[in-house]
């Protein structure tokens, strides 16, 4: 699925509802929480912290796409193209980054 597409299916669901989009602050908060999650999930599986009998089974991959889905909501409440802002973060990385990592095949960029 492309960015766009990503960004409309969310809006699509968001605008369903009355409240709408929360305030920017809040979904920044929102953002925290899902990436604890993610830690703690990451933690149970590749940490030292392994889960309590106990603990329900988690899902990595739920907690990545938990992150996608409010950074999503993010971007359309403050009218940012995700598609614009990853172009932009890659030609930043690729240009600043160019040379920075020993590449596979043993040749400079």
């Amino acid at each position: 699925m492309e960015l766009a597409a990503v960004a409309k299916r969310v809006d699509d669901y968001i605008s369903q509802f009355k409240e709408g989009y929360f305030q920017p602050m809040t979904l920044v908060v929102r953002l925290t929480e899902e990436l604890g999650e993610l830690a703690r999930e990451i933690n149970h599986v590749y940490g030292e912290k392994p889960k309590k009998s106990s603990e329900p089974e988690g899902s990595i991959a739920l907690e990545i796409g938990d992150i996608l889905f409010v950074l999503t909501c993010l971007a359309n409440r403050l009218n940012i193209s995700l598609e614009e802002a990853f172009v932009a973060v890659m030609e930043k990385f690729e240009t600043r980054d160019a040379n920075r990592w020993t590449r596979k095949n043993g040749k400079e960029a």
